[in-house]
């Protein structure tokens, strides 16, 4: 899963080629089983005929036709990306990336073009690639996360999903953990200073690479857009399976299996993390987010994605819509290279050489490798340059064998006549870019995807899995890659290639995608809204800058700002029927309300332990029972009597104070025990009350209200409960429709069908209108109480949530402090916008 850069560093050894991290799942066994099977390289066998796996295809199916939440219009073919996108507004922007340098530094390419419309971009990743990011010009945030250790991790278990050796050594929850300190790290980079300059810095949007799993939920928490851009696709189509899995035989139909497969990646994913993420969105006080929801966030959401392969490569699917696009290889300018004498003197001494090299893959036996390169090269008479990489291949060089260490790929592919690699995506872009025809050598994870599609497109052999490898099937691959055919299609693929821009069409995206209609401040255009100031008859959509001047010349008062919710993310637990719905809130609350019981008893055991931890362990000994000297005792009484100084306590006086000492500390635990007691009470009540009043009747209430479904019928789309005013209103809409709609179908339906299918259409009416009227008016009968609680609830846990609420209003407060110092308005252009603001404000009021 590398991201491709149009040099790589060029080093071959170095960390360019890692791919990222694997999620690191703790999962389920149970759920594994039945439905998957983790292989050696990282791949998963999806059982398609297991119950899992068609109960999602039936989920699947479901979300698909989820008119509550409508997708974008469908597109049969390439988007439109022809017309230039412009974006008048001047942004901060935040690029999260978790992963090695290799996919670090296409985003580096990206933050530049970025800049070159006049955006301010951070780019926060990990914190050993600083120099890497600022020495390019980009502002710089440590997220934490070690590239060096997830790459070790992701080499023991290759793919997603642990080996069970990795589970018994706890290298599982370490990751883990690692995940905890880049969620947090992800979080901070969008509204923390800079922690060199300390110049202050709130993200306006957010880009991320999909791993580094923050991304959706930072942008909730401000309400800010949220863009995806990944070398490999993660969003489930038809047209072919996910990278990551292989599909066993089934009867199911291939292109619900492909889209089923995309469906069992993500859900296992969520098994091993979702639990890791909700902790993490609790301390920035959003709601848990369930296990129905959280694996296919981006897609339920509709989240704009851009893919930076070729489409010259892997065609668009035709049925990604329109928040979808694939921009082409993210290239960077090639580096200035100078062989040394003895490569260039390689090169010249005869028919260009072949490329083998498996970057910083670690062979377990690299001398048999060496051995099998060797072997084949033999066989086919060629010359050969083969990378050392983390593995240290080599032996002694001969006239037609040439071994390297570190040398751009850009450059290098541009001397040999062919490449055998590992299949990164970086490595393959930038082979074929180069017009050379391509073996892969898949070791795990996409590289079997990506030496797929290189054969696929003419320009290489099928890949050959590194556990079949020998030195036949490689000579058989190099031969057949120097066949004029293969090298003719190789070029032509480069000639398609050429005319791309990756980075240039991914900022058209990028922009495209923004809603730059509710981005614009009123005074100051070319600057984003942050906050909305409240008017009798209107609002007004303020920039930081707007804002401070105002506050700095009296004319607004900064209780009566808001926030401006420029992309509210709102994430709702769907129910499709109400058995399942009823079935899936009461074992939430169940298990809410056993957490809190265990609280209750575990919790008041912790204080206990606690208090005992910090009483004296040798308290009443002999040795405590010493001479005591007063604590008053100074300098001062000491000059006026000096035998103060040496008078000890009497041995019943520290006796006395010990056994109050010890008195009062055990009263203290006693009381923190009964306060953790009454604390784990108070969530067991609330559990109970919340799960009794909102959730069961809520669940009800959409279950019921989405039977119709089943029959063809899409339920009324009443928008998202957000508070107690849309509770109110959705409750009073679906109570008048439910009950009109449920009594006027029953009689309505039969008459409908027999018209349209006589006699058994009349049947099927009168089923149909039956249906309705037992869903529809129990659906409006418990919503009416329902819907007005949950906004209630809403609205409660808005209130008392509000400490991230405040960082983010005093981090823009504080930034736009320092940009309206930094930017200097002149006099005149000050007063020039306090004119504007009175007569913006004088034209609301009138």
């Amino acid at each position: 899963m590398e991201t491709p850069s149009r040099h790589d560093n060029g080093n071959t050894g170095s960390l360019d080629e890692q791919a990222p991290p694997p999620y690191s799942p703790y999962v389920d066994g149970e759920l594994v089983v039945e439905s998957a099977d983790v292989q050696t390289d990282g791949r998963i066998n999806v059982d398609l005929d297991s119950k899992f796996a068609r109960t999602l295809a039936k989920v699947i199916e479901l979300q698909q036709e989820d008119l509550q939440n409508p997708p974008p219009d469908y597109l049969w073919g390439q988007p439109a990306q022809e017309q230039a996108i412009g974006c008048d507004i001047q942004l901060n922007i935040v690029i999260q990336i978790v992963g090695s340098r290799g996919d670090v530094q296409p985003f580096i390419a990206l933050g530049n073009e970025l800049q070159k419309y006049g955006h301010r971009v951070r780019l926060a990743t990990h914190d050993v690639f600083a120099e890497f990011v600022t020495q390019s010009g980009l502002e710089f945030y440590p997220i934490g996360g070690d590239p060096a250790e997830l790459m070790a991790f992701i080499v023991k278990n290759p793919g997603l999903i642990p080996q069970m050796s990795a589970l018994r050594a706890g290298e599982v929850q370490k990751k883990r953990a690692m995940v905890a300190e880049m969620l947090q790290g992800c979080w901070k980079s969008c509204i923390e200073d800079d922690p060199v300059t300390k110049v202050p810095f709130v993200a306006d949007v957010i880009i991320a690479n999909p791993p580094s799993f923050a991304h959706i939920h930072c942008a909730q928490a401000l309400s800010i857009p949220v863009h995806l851009m990944f070398t490999m696709p993660w969003t489930s189509t038809k047209a072919f399976p996910h990278p990551l899995a292989n599909l066993s035989s089934s009867d199911m139909n291939p292109k619900t299996a492909n889209r089923v497969s995309y469906g069992v990646v993500e859900w296992l994913t969520w098994q091993g993390l979702g639990d890791v993420i909700n902790r993490w969105r609790a301390s920035i006080d959003l709601e848990p987010i369930s296990a129905t929801e959280g694996p296919r966030l981006a897609e339920t959401l509709k989240v704009p994605f851009t893919y930076c392969w070729s489409p010259a490569l892997i065609p668009r699917p035709q049925d990604w819509p329109t928040n979808i696009d694939i921009c082409g290889f993210f290239f960077r300018e090639p580096p200035t290279y100078k062989p040394s004498p003895r490569l260039q003197e390689f090169l010249d001494s005869g028919p260009a050489p072949v490329y083998i090299g498996f970057g910083s893959i670690v062979i377990d036996n690299p001398q048999k490798m060496t051995e099998i390169i060797l072997e084949a090269v033999a066989r086919t008479g060629v010359r050969a340059i083969i990378s050392r990489g983390w593995s240290k291949l080599g032996g002694t060089p001969g006239h037609n064998i040439y071994y390297i260490d570190d040398c751009p790929h850009e450059w290098l592919f541009q001397h040999v006549a062919a490449v055998v690699h590992h299949g990164g995506a970086g490595t393959t872009a930038c082979g074929l870019s180069n017009g050379r025809s391509t073996t892969i050598v898949p070791f795990f994870g996409d590289q079997p995807f990506w030496g797929n599609m290189v054969a696929r497109a003419g320009a290489g052999p099928k890949p050959i899995p590194y556990a079949s490898l020998n030195a036949k099937l490689l000579a058989d691959a190099i031969s057949f890659c120097l066949t004029p055919a293969v090298a003719r299609s190789a070029r032509d693929f480069a000639l398609k290639m050429q005319y791309e821009s990756g980075v240039a069409a991914a900022v058209q995206s990028f922009h495209r995608h923004l809603p730059l209609n509710k981005m614009h401040c009123s005074l100051i255009p070319s600057q984003p809204s942050i906050w909305t100031y409240k008017r009798s008859k209107g609002n007004i959509n303020l920039s930081k800058t707007a804002v401070q001047i105002l506050i700095d010349n009296g004319k607004i008062d900064a209780k009566h700002l808001r926030c401006h919710n420029i992309n509210p993310i709102h994430i709702e637990t769907r129910r499709w029927d109400p058995l399942t719905g009823i079935l899936s809130a009461s074992t939430s609350t169940g298990s809410e309300m056993l957490k809190s019981t265990a609280e209750m008893i575990y919790n008041p055991y912790k204080e206990y332990a606690r208090g005992r931890s910090q009483k004296s362990p040798r308290a009443h000994t002999k040795q405590d029972l010493s001479p005591v000297y007063p604590a008053s005792s100074s300098s001062h009484s000491s000059r006026h009597n000096p035998e103060a100084k040496s008078q000890p306590l009497d041995l019943d006086t520290t006796m006395t104070r010990a056994n109050s000492d010890c008195s009062r500390s055990s009263l203290l635990t006693a009381g923190n025990m009964v306060g953790a007691s009454l604390k784990g009470f108070g969530k067991f009540t609330g559990a109970y009350f919340k799960g009794v009043v909102v959730d069961l009747p809520h669940a009800a209430a959409e279950g019921f209200r989405q039977v119709p479904r089943l029959y063809g019928e899409e339920p009324k789309d009443y928008g998202t409960v957000r508070d107690w005013k849309t509770g109110a209103t959705m409750g009073g809409r679906n109570f008048v429709d439910g009950m009109t709609d449920g009594f006027k179908g029953f009689f309505t339906e039969p008459v409908k069908g027999a018209r349209e299918d006589g006699a058994l259409g009349a049947v099927k009416g009168f089923a149909k209108g039956t249906i309705g009227l037992a869903t529809k008016v129990p659906s409006a009968g418990i919503g009416l109480v329902a819907y007005p609680f949950h906004g209630i609830a809403k609205t409660i846990e808005t209130a008392v949530r509000s400490k991230t609420r405040k960082a983010i209003v005093n981090a823009r407060l504080r930034e736009g402090y320092e940009v309206t110092r930094q930017l200097g308005l002149s006099e005149d252009e000050q007063q020039d916008l306090l004119q504007r603001f009175q007569l913006l404000t004088h034209r609301l009021d009138s």
